[in-house]
């Protein structure tokens, strides 16, 4: 029992023991806290409102974005010459007047054939068409068939013979080669008149037609009968279409 109660005693002893050394130790510490606070300096801060900036105090520019700027006077901006529209220039009238400028020329009638290829070749002979000359002994002119009137129908002698631009330009239009053959009334001044179609080679060719058309540019002797030419008389008249140069024989 002796024994339990001296544990007793002594851990009570070593525990009141402990209790006091943390006691004195926090005793050491409070004191060694004040004896720091006495060198400690104290500042002080003044939380008043700032006094509003003086007259000279530079003025921070505004940024916000709610103030515009002010918009330029129209004084202060820079005149700017008007514009003096300028009279319209007074047209003198000449008292020249300018010729009108040339006609062109008019242009040839194409054809569907070069004209070096076309060659008209009157026959000279005295049976199918008008000689170059005239009947050097004066006989009289012979009779080859009957006119479409039912007169007397006679070969002809060319006056002048057709250019081949006088022909060229009918016969294009026709399909050579071949020939064409016209029944002409003799009209006063080596005219023909009055050409009726008699015959054509090939058939259908539109030599004849072409020849007919061209007519209208022979210049033929009348028939001579008892040695003077009878004007009013019927001729026959044949051309020849070759695609050769034109020549007469």
């Amino acid at each position: 029992m002796r024994s339990d109660a001296t544990r007793r005693g002594t851990g009570f002893a070593l525990a009141l023991g402990i209790e006091v050394l943390i006691i004195l130790l926090l005793l050491s510490l409070g004191l060694g806290r004040d004896e720091e606070r006495e060198f400690v300096t104290i500042s002080s801060f003044d939380v008043s409102q700032p006094a509003p900036p003086t007259e000279t105090a530079t003025a921070e520019p505004d940024t916000s974005p709610s103030q515009a700027q002010p918009e330029a006077s129209p004084e202060s901006l820079p005149d700017v010459p008007t514009p003096v529209a300028r009279p319209p220039l007074a047209v003198v009238p000449s008292p020249y007047r300018l010729p009108p400028p040339p006609e062109p020329a008019p242009q040839p009638t194409p054809t569907s054939r070069p004209s070096s290829s076309i060659g008209a070749v009157v026959r000279s002979d005295r049976t199918y068409g008008p000689a170059n000359t005239g009947n050097p002994r004066g006989e009289d002119t012979e009779r080859v068939g009957t006119a479409p009137d039912g007169s007397p129908l006679y070969a002809a002698r060319w006056f002048r013979e057709p250019a081949p631009d006088q022909l060229s330009g009918y016969l294009s239009a026709a399909s050579g080669p071949g020939w064409g053959l016209i029944a002409c009334r003799t009209a006063p001044n080596w005219r023909v008149e009055d050409c009726e179609v008699i015959g054509e080679s090939p058939q259908n060719s539109g030599i004849a037609r072409a020849v007919q058309a061209a007519a209208w540019q022979f210049q033929v002797r009348p028939p001579r009968i008892g040695g003077e030419y009878q004007v009013g008389t019927w001729v026959r008249i044949r051309i020849d279409y070759t695609n050769a140069q034109r020549r007469a024989f």
